[in-house]
């Protein structure tokens, strides 16, 4: 049965993207592999094995082309409102927080970050599907 094991993303600056993503999600420093012309740098949150691999390729200047077939990453959080509150207060871009409903329920309590890159980072308040 296959695993998914990371997702990976083109950064124009490694020191910024790592920085942004220590801040804002907690992710540490699993493993930076460097070669003539680029480096692919794996973070972890301490609660998971799952990385976010991120590929910085040294001669690149302009920023990536995002497109429109990107979706996004999720993470999920205990209090969505207090997370929010915090990326408020950290100055870190953030969309307000939805109330996603379907057939008037709750589905999913979330905001949006946004990274360096222009990355779309979901965060979802623990419970339900998201436990």
């Amino acid at each position: 049965m296959a695993k998914p094991v990371h997702s990976m993303i083109r950064v124009l600056d490694e020191e910024r993207s790592r920085a942004y993503y220590a801040r804002a999600f907690g992710l540490e420093l699993a493993e930076r592999i460097g070669f003539d012309g680029f480096a692919l740098v794996y973070l972890r949150h301490p609660s998971s094995p799952f990385e976010l691999e991120l590929t910085v390729n040294f001669d690149r200047t302009e920023p990536y082309d995002l497109g429109n077939g990107y979706g996004h990453l999720a993470v999920v959080v205990d209090d969505v409102d207090a997370e929010h509150a915090r990326f408020t207060e950290a100055g870190l871009p953030a969309t307000p927080v939805k109330d996603f409903q379907h057939q008037g329920k709750t589905l999913a309590r979330f905001f949006f970050a946004t990274d360096p890159d222009g990355y779309k980072i979901e965060v979802i308040q623990k419970g339900g599907r998201f436990g």
